[in-house]
């Protein structure tokens, strides 16, 4: 699929290389010389998540782009009627964070018959026909995962709070069915192996929110006796969790250390006053990236089937080093 030209003149000749793709059987664009893309969003459950929405909307706007987004509000039903509205659109490409991983193989082919080319972004999906997306542009989850679990292998000593020489963690995962929840979750028990010490005692969702991220927290403190970690698939539910356990007495990064993923803004400065011991960043920036594949994409370049986005780790010292710097 061509990118759409800025001139008449290439419009009239694209015209008449391809009769079919001028006339009733038009594009979204046709009429102007933007291209427009379809963006599905998972929701706005999270400061990482609204940092990414503004990086999209920011960055199609500086690529000339007509970005037609649509909020999923966590739900899939709806991204896929947003999908087969752009498809319906006829806009020159797809992109959407899935809400869950499977699911997904019917509203896809269907952008597939429309020749309209599918890019991923921030979260995969589940499917055995990996000719139904063009690329996907995200972090590696898992590793993600086994960074944290890492950590804790390498501090089980001073983690082990109360002692008895066992490291007690409950985890609060994210959205059930989500990729990162389900990687996430896989890389720390992975790395968490090497140490027989090191236990997760109680697992639940808390749906990526900070809301969430309380709640489990506050059954968990009733539930479970000698918690020394929380793991929380993202910063918010780690911020939630630190609520729930002031509230109950606790001090949290000493009394329980808490362990998360995406270093936000918020999270950035809870672990700068040390009542976060460690968090494993996971970038939301991906507009660039994101417009990038787009043009490469319709100008039938080859893209690679995975873009892997760079990404660090923060202990409070270095927290406390880019906090100001932070730009979300």
């Amino acid at each position: 699929m061509l990118k759409k030209t800025v001139t008449a003149a290439s419009a009239v000749l694209m015209c008449a290389a391809a009769v079919s793709g001028c006339g009733s059987d038009s594009s979204a664009s046709d009429g102007n010389d933007q291209i427009v893309m379809g963006f599905s969003q998972v929701g706005a459950e999270s400061g990482w998540r609204t940092a990414n929405t503004e990086s999209i909307k920011a960055s199609a706007k500086a690529a000339g782009f007509e970005l037609k987004f649509s909020d999923a509000q966590g739900k899939q039903e709806n991204q896929i009627k947003a999908i087969r509205s752009f498809i319906q659109q006829k806009v020159d490409v797809i992109a959407f964070s899935p809400v869950v991983e499977t699911g997904w193989d019917t509203v896809l082919q269907e952008a597939k018959r429309a020749n309209i080319p599918v890019i991923l972004t921030d979260r995969a999906v589940d499917t055995e026909d990996t000719s139904l997306y063009k690329t996907f542009l995200g972090s590696d989850f898992v590793l993600e995962g086994e960074k944290a679990g890492q950590w804790l292998v390498e501090n089980a000593a001073d983690a082990d709070v109360d002692g008895d020489g066992d490291v007690n963690v409950v985890q609060l995962e994210g959205t059930t069915g989500a990729a990162p929840a389900i990687d996430r979750a896989e890389g720390f028990a992975e790395a968490i192996k090497t140490d027989s010490k090191i236990k997760v005692s109680a697992s639940q969702t808390g749906d990526f929110t900070r809301d969430g991220g309380k709640q489990v927290m506050e059954s968990f403190l009733n539930s479970e006796d000698g918690i020394d970690v929380v793991f929380a698939h993202n910063d918010d539910m780690g911020l939630g969790a630190i609520e729930a356990i002031e509230a109950s007495g606790l001090e949290p990064g000493k009394d329980i250390k808490i362990i998360t993923v995406d270093a936000v803004k918020d999270g950035m400065a809870a672990l700068a006053k040390g009542q976060i011991n460690f968090i494993v960043e996971c970038n939301p920036l991906l507009g660039d990236q994101l417009m990038d594949l787009a043009n490469k994409v319709l100008d039938g370049e080859e893209v690679p089937a995975r873009v892997v986005t760079e990404e660090t780790t923060f202990t409070p010292e270095q927290a406390a080093e880019v906090l100001a710097d932070r730009k979300y």
